[in-house]
């Protein structure tokens, strides 16, 4: 049997983020705030600048995902969760 979440299931959240000079909006549930800040820590970089590090490799993909999905992603993959599915 499998649980819920600690502190249960939470929709997202947005902030506002400045990357590369321009404010923009990012919806994403607080679990995945929290992994990028530590991440962001991690690297010792603002977390603005670990979400414009992401967003560049974003937008070098051929059909980049939205903002969100991307920064989702690349969490996932960063722990290790994340095996390419066609």
């Amino acid at each position: 049997m499998i649980a819920a979440p600690p502190g249960g299931f939470v929709g997202p959240v947005k902030r506002s983020i400045t990357i590369a000079g321009h404010q923009t909006s990012i919806s994403l549930e607080p679990v995945f705030w929290v992994a990028l800040e530590h991440a962001a820590t991690a690297r010792r970089l603002p977390l603005s600048a670990l979400v414009a590090q992401v967003d560049a490799l974003r937008v070098s993909d051929p059909a980049p995902a939205n903002l969100a999905s991307a920064l989702r992603t690349w969490l996932m993959a960063e722990a290790g969760g994340s095996e390419r599915r066609e």
